[in-house]
């Protein structure tokens, strides 16, 4: 029976009646008419107990267009969703259980109402990663950018309607994901997934295509320019005219995907991003914010290890967090995958081994032995893999 409804179009599967503690409403016209449609086996709701992370593909149709596919996410499991409202029963009554909405207006979410201008960092500074140091800068950029409102532009939190507000603040609380994609999207360049609208608790995003694992065995060739580009993702999101560094605090071959027609690589998974405003960190000079800092190399037993601080991320402007990411946890023979070692650059042709840059430059990357070698690793590695794939721009 399940295969024959369209669980889409129905506001309890969408869980539409938690909003406002929800990811928003732009989209629920699209949802309740229809135009969704889970692909065959997402349909079968015996398989949700293997889909622990609510990760749906599904196929959007608009009238003109045909069909197109898009991943819809519920951005958090089963359990971590029942946390939620669990979490805001609490603060609002100190039990786990309560009347949700009722209760939405005792918490913070809906302290925050129309008589306030701007958010402000002492608000939510520490809600999650996006939020851990922010700046005014960085706070209206996400209120301006905030694409669950018909009155997106504004930088001003009262422009806001109630429940638009308190969606934009748990969204920041609980998982700020869309807001990365929101105010850092792919229509300006920014290296994610390009956000569509939600419904409920149901978010779409754009299909890439294949996570990057799928080319852990590609043709050398291939994984050479697959790695550039990790590389160049590493570097734009380090250094760029905006002058916001963002942190990937989660880095592993499933947080990547490639375009089937492109080529090319796009961040697919944002919870864990954390944005540093260096124009603030200038302006502030906190203790040691204009030495450069090194990442300290991670040797642990388990994938995609990584060792940060979050506050030095936040005090530094120069800082190799994101080369370092990417060197030990995807390219370099450090990276460990679902039982593979070598990373994505194993097995180079024969004449790459023998001359051994590129295993030093990778070693130097991932775990440096000299003061400040990463930085400099890290550049002479993407000038290196862009001419061994032909990529000189």
């Amino acid at each position: 029976a399940s295969l024959q409804r369209n669980e889409l179009s129905e506001r309890r599967f969408l869980q539409l009646n938690k909003c406002p503690a929800c990811w928003g409403t732009s989209w629920c016209r699209k949802f309740l008419n229809g135009q969704l449609r889970l692909e065959s086996w997402g349909r079968l709701r015996l398989l949700d107990f293997f889909n622990v992370k609510n990760v749906y593909f599904a196929r959007y149709g608009e009238p003109r267009e045909g069909s197109r596919r898009v991943v819809l996410k519920r951005l958090g499991s089963a359990q971590e969703l029942a946390d939620i409202d669990t979490k805001i029963c609490r603060r609002a009554t100190g039990r786990g259980r309560c009347d949700l909405l009722q209760a939405l207006h005792a918490t913070e979410f809906a302290s925050l109402n129309g008589d306030v201008r701007l958010l402000t960092p002492d608000a939510v500074e520490g809600w999650s990663d996006l939020v851990h140091c922010p700046s005014q800068r960085l706070l209206d950029r996400l209120v301006r950018r905030y694409a669950e409102t018909k009155d997106s532009g504004s930088f001003l939190l009262r422009n806001l309607k109630d429940s638009e507000r308190m969606q934009l603040l748990i969204t920041l609380a609980f998982n700020p994901e869309p807001l990365v994609l929101q105010s850092f999207p792919s229509d300006e360049g920014w290296p994610f997934a390009k956000y569509l609208g939600a419904c409920g608790r149901m978010v779409a995003v754009n299909y890439v295509g294949e996570e990057l694992w799928s080319y852990f065995n590609a043709p050398w060739e291939k994984r050479v320019d697959l790695a550039w580009q990790l590389m160049e993702i590493a570097e734009q999101l380090t250094n760029n005219d905006f002058e916001f560094a963002l942190y990937l605090l989660d880095v592993s071959f499933d947080n990547f995907a490639v375009g089937p027609r492109d080529g090319k690589v796009i961040i697919v998974d944002a919870e864990n991003v954390l944005v540093a405003d260096k124009r603030l960190i200038r302006q502030n000079k906190p203790e040691n914010w204009d030495v450069w800092y090194e990442s300290k190399f991670d040797d642990c037993d388990k994938e995609a290890c990584l060792s940060f601080s979050k506050e030095i991320l936040c005090a530094r402007v120069t800082v190799d967090h994101n080369y370092y990411a990417v060197c030990q946890n995807l390219l370099s023979r450090h990276a460990t995958w679902r039982g593979t070692s070598g990373g994505l650059l194993h097995d180079p042709p024969a004449e790459i081994a023998k001359d051994g840059r590129l295993e030093a430059l990778l070693d130097e990357c991932a775990n440096p032995k000299k003061r400040y070698g990463r930085f400099q690793a890290a550049k002479e590695l993407r000038e290196y893999l862009a001419q061994l794939s032909n990529n000189v721009r």
